[in-house]
Order: structure tokens, then sequence, then C-alpha cells
């Protein structure tokens, strides 16, 4: 696998471990860019020449298969710059258009920055309540506690399907279910679960989804929200500007499109989005072995003395402290040894609070290109690290 992967070439030493943050590129979709700019470039929708008529043609190919990835519709997949901006969107579209002062929305202690900033913003806009659930003892969303925050003025639970700090996944079927009952709106940011596990939003029923291409082996610059047609279809525009309007005029209202184009104002990220398409298509061919390595990395950490794993890690990432050392620290002695890590709170400061970890953790994350010999590199670059620092 490390060799669909031009990074691994041109740094045959690296033992890369942050995928959590932005995996690597395979040469598929590093391909599929250059394809793009060198023989059919031109902006989209608009041209009837044969190079925008072919480049638009692709670009909502790349739509097209998103949907499939996740059984949407074509028309429920709108393309924005990364999860990031998808929430956002949901908050300054479908937030303003539908909740008022003392409505609430509850998120968890597990949640990225991106889900939680965005709703503190409007709390202090509209005037809404955030509602914090809290964990159990392994690290996972309260599903009990869950159930008595919930209020006749609950409007919207946003929840993240997997952490990015921790790797534990979330039952988001059956939050949604509860919520359900209780009519209350849902979104799910599936940034880390999405590359681990397959998701079919119509089988979740959750009113929107929300990942990004740079973690799912694609580019940098484009996400995507997915939202159920009718509430996309009852949402203002996020941004104005050209291929969202319908009609402009000075002397009366202007109009905008249906969705997703009304929210695909100027010109989009056109090659990001076809080399996602790309990305899907890799992603949809791979049998990972994310499980298989992440048991094996905890049998690594367990068996170092002075290694606290944090949490109960499932699939995909791990993080931990050491007694011998700070997190920058072994970072950079790792780094040293070619072993590339994250460390730091991981944009989720309210988990580090809660776990009582100012100085954050080390994450170590995989891709699809990680295999066993990186486990045991990782577990000789450790071994070194502890002897030195001891």
């Amino acid at each position: 696998m490390k060799k669909q992967f031009p990074i691994f070439k041109n740094n045959p030493k690296l033992v890369f471990l942050d995928s959590a943050a932005s995996a690597q590129k395979p040469q598929c979709v590093i391909d599929s860019m250059v394809n793009v700019m060198e023989n059919s470039y031109a902006n989209i929708h608009r041209g009837l020449y044969k190079l925008s008529q072919d480049t638009t043609t692709a670009y909502e190919e790349s739509r097209a298969k998103v949907a499939k990835f996740i059984n949407a519709k074509n028309n429920e997949i709108v393309f924005t710059r990364g999860a990031t901006e998808s929430i956002n969107l949901v908050a300054q579209t479908w937030g303003k258009s539908n909740l008022k002062d003392g409505d609430e929305i509850i998120i968890s202690v597990l949640e990225h920055h991106a889900n939680i900033v965005p709703w503190q913003m409007l709390e202090k806009e509209i005037g809404v309540k955030l509602k914090i659930i809290p964990l159990t003892e392994t690290c996972e969303i309260d599903f009990e506690a869950f159930k008595t925050l919930i209020t006749d003025k609950t409007k919207l639970l946003a929840l993240t399907g997997m952490s990015n700090v921790l790797g534990t996944t979330t039952d988001t079927k059956r939050f949604i279910k509860e919520a359900k009952k209780h009519s209350i709106t849902t979104l799910i940011d599936g940034c880390q679960s999405v590359v681990h596990t397959k998701h079919d939003v119509k089988e979740l029923d959750c009113d929107f989804f929300v990942f990004s291409g740079h973690k799912l082996y694609g580019p940098t610059g484009i996400g995507v929200l997915y939202g159920k047609y009718e509430l996309l279809e009852a949402m203002p525009p996020y941004q104005g500007g050209g291929d969202m309007i319908e009609n402009v005029c000075f002397t009366r209202d202007t109009t905008f499109q249906k969705p997703p184009a009304r929210f695909e104002a100027g010109t989009p990220a056109v090659v990001e989005a076809i080399a996602l398409g790309t990305a899907v298509d890799f992603v949809e061919g791979l049998n990972n072995n994310d499980e298989e390595l992440t048991l094996k990395a905890l049998t690594v950490l367990n068996n170092i003395e002075g290694i606290n794993v944090i949490g109960q890690s499932q699939k995909g990432i791990i993080s931990f402290t050491t007694e011998w050392g700070s997190p920058e620290d072994i970072a950079t002695l790792l780094s040293h040894q070619n072993v590339a890590v994250r460390i730091g709170h991981h944009c989720a400061m309210p988990l580090m609070k809660h776990l009582e970890l100012p100085a954050g953790t080390i994450r170590i994350s995989f891709g699809t290109y990680n295999d066993e010999s990186d486990i045991n590199k990782l577990k000789i670059a450790l071994t070194k690290c502890k002897n030195m620092l001891s």
C-alpha cells in the first residue's frame, strides 16, 4: 500500500502516524488533480465550450460519487471548504432560521472545537443555550445523561461520530433515534468516523452529516455537507455571489438557486472536488486493517513502562502520555527518528480539561499505508526516548 503514496518513496524512512490530522495522498488523487489542470481545466456550469463542459461533468460526477458513498441524493451534497465550514454553514443558516432565545443545543465533551465554537457564537448572537453531555468512565458519550438533558426547548443534537483524540466511537444511530422521539434535529461530525467505517445517512436518519476531504486521502480545501433536501431547501444562502443566484435585480428581490447550488457561491474548489471523487473511489476499494493495527499498537504501548494510554481506543487513533517526558519532548525525539506524531490538545480543550491533561497528549493515528513494521519502529523509537529521558 505504501507504494501507492509518493510521500513514502520520497521519504523512505518516514513512519507517518498523524493521519487523523490529515492523511497522505495516493498517486491516483495526485494524478486526478494534475490531469484536470493539464487537460481540461476551466470554470464550471456556464461555459458552453468543451473544456468547461468536461470539467463541469467531472465536478458533478464527483458529487454523485460522494452521494453514493454515504447513500444520499446528489442534490443533498453541498461542497464546502471542509467540515468546519460545513458546520458553520448549518449554524449560520439553519441555526439562525430555526433557533431563538432560550432554545437548547446539545453537544458532548468529546467534540472538536469545530463542533463547539459555531454553537457558542449562536449563544452570543441569539441567546441559545448550550448543554453538554458528560462522558462515562470509559470516555464514551453518556447516553443516559443525554436523555436527562432533553427538554421541550431542545432543538439540535450535534455529535462527533468518533473522537479525534481518543478513537472512541459513538453509537450515533442510538442517539439520533432518541432525538427523533423529541423532534430534535441532528448533526453528525463524521470527519474521523467516515475514514474508518461505512456510513449510510438514510439508515442513520441524521439531518446533517459533515466530513472533510483531506482526512479521506483527498485534497485540502474541500469538504462535504449532507443535509436532508427539505432542510436545505428551507435554508437561506450562507454567502452571496456568482453561481448561487437565479436572478439579480436592483428593482426587486434577488432570487437564489435551489440546493446545492444555493450554498456554493463563487468559483468552487473545482480541482479539489474532482479529486475528492477519486479519493472516494480509492477508499471504496480499501480493506482497512486499522482495528488490527490499533490492537497491536495498544499492546506495544501498554508494555512500555511509564506510558499511560488515555481512554479505550477502538480503532485508528490512540492518545497517551509518558511519565518520563512531556509531549513536546517525546514528539521531538520521535521526529529525530523519523516518526511523525501529533501532540497537544488536538482542538479539544474541553476534553483535555475533563481528563486533567493541561499539556495534552501524544497522539498516534493510522492510515491505510500503515502496517506492523510501523508499530515495531514506534516501539523501538519510544524505547530510545524512555532510555534517554529516564
